[in-house]
C-alpha cells in the first residue's frame, strides 16, 4: 500500500468495523482510517476530508438505498475507489456492484488474508471479486461509460422512467416544468444512444441485470 493511503470504513456493525480496522492497521501501517455507521456520517467525511482512496461499503448500512447508495457514490466521486464488504456473496448480486462501478466485492466471510490481498490489488488500481481479478467485457464497459455520463438528475429521471412515471407526474414530483422533463428526456437518449423511453429502460435493466434489485 502506497504512502498515506486513507481508507473510510462504512459499516454499522462495530465489532465487524473494529475487526477490520485491526486489520487494516496491522497489514498496512501507513494508512489512515476513518469510520462511519451510517451513510449521514459517510458523507460528512468525504466532505470534511479531502484525498480519500478507498471506501469498505457495507450496503445495508443505516440510512442507505442498497446499490443506489454505491451508484451515488461513483456519480459524486469517481475518484475514490468503493469496495463493497457484504453478508451477501450471491453471484447475481456481486456482478450488480461490479456493473455499478464498484472496485472490489469482499463477502464478509472471506479469510483475512484473502481480504489484505483484496485490498491491496484495488489500491493498486486493479479489480478484485472472490473469483478473483475482475475483468468486465467490452458492453459493460460501454454501458457503464453511457450511464456514467448522465447528471444526478437525469439519472433520477430515468429511474422515474422506469417506474413508469409520465413526464406531468415526473414533473409534479421533481418541481419542474414539463417542458423541462422533455428536455432531460431528448437529453438522456441522446447520451444512452436510444430513441425512447423503452429502449432507455431496457438499457438501464441489462446494466443493472434487475431494475427492482437496484432500486
Amino acid at each position: 500500500m502506497t504512502l498515506n493511503t486513507k481508507i473510510i470504513i462504512a459499516d454499522d456493525h462495530p465489532l465487524f468495523r473494529q475487526a477490520l480496522a485491526l486489520m487494516l492497521k496491522s497489514s498496512f501501517v501507513c494508512s489512515s482510517l476513518l469510520e462511519a455507521q451510517t451513510i449521514p456520517e459517510l458523507e460528512e467525511q468525504l466532505i470534511e476530508t479531502s484525498d480519500i482512496d478507498l471506501i469498505l461499503l457495507d450496503l445495508d448500512i443505516p440510512g442507505g438505498q442498497g446499490f443506489n447508495t454505491l451508484s451515488n457514490i461513483r456519480h459524486l466521486y469517481p475518484e475514490i475507489a468503493v469496495v463493497i464488504i457484504s453478508g451477501f456473496e450471491e453471484p447475481d448480486t456481486i456482478r450488480k456492484a461490479m456493473s455499478l462501478g464498484a472496485a472490489g466485492f469482499i463477502p464478509k466471510s472471506t479469510p483475512v488474508p484473502e481480504m489484505i490481498k483484496a485490498v491491496n490489488k484495488v489500491i493498486q488500481g486493479e479489480l478484485w471479486t472472490p473469483e478473483g481479478d475482475y475483468n468486465p467485457d467490452e458492453q459493460t464497459i460501454e454501458q457503464e461509460d453511457k450511464l456514467a455520463s448522465l447528471t444526478a438528475q437525469q439519472r433520477k429521471i430515468l429511474l422515474m422512467f422506469a417506474e413508469g412515471l409520465l413526464n406531468k407526474q415526473i414533473a409534479y414530483e421533481l418541481g419542474l416544468s414539463e417542458s423541462t422533463i422533455k428536455s432531460h428526456a431528448s437529453t438522456i437518449f441522446l447520451k444512452l444512444g436510444v430513441k425512447s423511453r423503452t429502449q432507455a429502460v431496457i438499457l438501464l435493466n441489462e446494466r443493472q441485470q434487475s431494475y427492482a434489485s437496484f432500486t
